[in-house]
Formats: C-alpha cells, structure tokens, sequence
C-alpha cells in the first residue's frame, strides 16, 4: 500500500480524536488524523509524523496524518491501512494459496466480516485489526476499550460453530515486533474473548509489517501470546 504526496510534519496538538495540529513547512496546520484510538503515546508534542495530501479539494482538512516517529520506530497510523494491506497480501496467495474468492464487507446473519473467503474445499470469514500500541517491541491491542472488537470475537466463534473457519488478523502497524498479546490492563474483557476464541477453534495471527513514511507492507508473522 502506497501513499501519494507524502510530507515530514511536527506534531503540535491533538484537540481531538478527529483532527491534529502540525507545523508543515513552519506554519501551523490542521490536519486530519486517520485514527481514532487514543494514541497518546505516539502523538506527543514534537513528534516526527507523515501527512499525505488528500485529492479532494472540497475537504475541510488538505492532508491526512499516516505516521509518526516513535523513537527509532516508524508507526504507520492509518486506520483504514490494515484491511488493505491483508487484502494485498491474500491476494497474492499469502494467507492461502488457493483462494478462489476474496470478498471484503461480507454480511453474515446480523455480523459483518472484514473478510470472506473460499477455496475449492473450505470457507471462512476474517476480521482483522490494526495494532499501534508498542514498549519495547512488545505489542498489544486495543490501547483503549473495545466492545465492538470483542462483539466482533464472539461473531467469530459463532461462525466457527456454523461450520466456517475463522481468523483474527492482527496487523502490527511497524517493523520488528517481538510479540503479540491483548492488552489485559486496558481491556480484559477482549483478552478474555481472544482467549476465548482461540479456544474455540478461531485461528489467532499477528503479522509485523515493512513500514516507510509513504508505504506499509506485510512482512512476517510474530509470536502470539494469550
């Protein structure tokens, strides 16, 4: 996944969860920031981050904020980035090597899965999420409390008990992470509902990705640890 007209930026303030204050060529601009998680140890004052320009010259806000530098860390901080960043890498026979169909937004009943799938011989559905919260390489989801993604777990499962296969896809949003695991201290009832699921039968993956202030790739799978 690229990103076109991309430009360095500092990170002033966040005066909500919507937009960003930035200096852009030393002038003070808002932008828009494309993730709705708290963030707040990503976007601190005097941070390094990205902003691509939006083709839309409608728009209240001209660019977006993608990423940003956390130490020696690059995070991508698109929250639209990891559907389709999976949805590039299944597609080039990645996540299963005969796919015969990859179906994004699929309703299910009363649940809609980020992702359908068959093969000549199985089916499945695949929700995945994007991961920002990093110490130290360890990594973890969600940086704040999240009824929908545990709604979203026990759809898994229930899909699982109709018959289909089910994947929860964490996608580390950086390079080089060491692990995966819930973030029990901010929300325990989603660690109890991975577990959960992952007792069931719903397949648990993390994958780290190659991240640039312009692009984000899939790279290679981490240890998950429940």
């Amino acid at each position: 996944m690229h990103y076109p007209n991309v430009s360095p930026a500092v990170f002033l303030a966040r005066p909500n969860r919507f937009v960003a204050e930035v200096l852009l060529d030393s002038v003070p601009t808002t932008v828009h920031v494309k993730n709705t998680g708290r963030c707040r140890e990503l976007l601190v004052p005097g941070a390094a981050v990205w902003l691509t320009k939006s083709g839309n010259p409608n728009r209240k806000t001209a660019y977006d904020l993608i990423a940003v530098q956390k130490g020696d860390r690059l995070i991508n901080l698109d929250a639209q980035a990891p559907n389709q960043v999976f949805f590039e890498w299944a597609s080039d026979g990645h996540f299963l090597p005969d796919l015969t169909l990859l179906k994004p937004e699929q309703k299910h009943g009363d649940s809609r899965f980020d992702f359908y799938w068959e093969t000549a011989a199985r089916r499945g559905f695949v929700e995945v999420k994007g991961v920002t919260l990093e110490q130290d390489g360890h990594c973890r989801f969600p940086d704040a409390p999240t009824e929908r993604g545990t709604r979203h777990l026990h759809e898994l499962i229930r899909a699982v008990e109709e018959g289909y296969q089910a994947t929860a896809f964490f996608v580390i949003q950086m390079e080089n992470a060491l692990d995966f695991a819930p973030n029990d201290d901010t929300d325990p009832a989603f660690g109890q509902a991975l577990r959960q699921a992952a007792r069931a039968g719903v397949e648990i993956a993390a994958y780290s990705c190659r991240v640039t202030p312009g692009s984000i790739e899939m790279d290679r799978p981490v240890p998950v640890l429940l």
